[in-house]
């Protein structure tokens, strides 16, 4: 399994981490995101994962991935 690390300082509430959350579970090979709203990262897990769609997708949910 790929583990994939992003800072995404624009996220501040429940609503951004969903917003987040949904946009990259639905791209191919992910298996789960783990995001934690204190420090502003998201874990991305899955196999075979494309580091310019996760961050398309970050994008895609209204937040710039660091």
């Amino acid at each position: 399994m790929d583990t994939a690390r992003y800072s995404v300082p624009g996220m501040h509430c429940s609503h951004c981490e969903a917003a987040v959350r949904s946009q990259i579970l639905a791209l191919p090979g992910v298996e789960e995101v783990v995001v934690d709203l204190d420090s502003k990262r998201v874990e991305v897990l899955g196999s075979e994962l494309d580091d310019a769609a996760i961050r398309a997708a970050i994008e895609e949910a209204g937040y710039e991935a660091a």
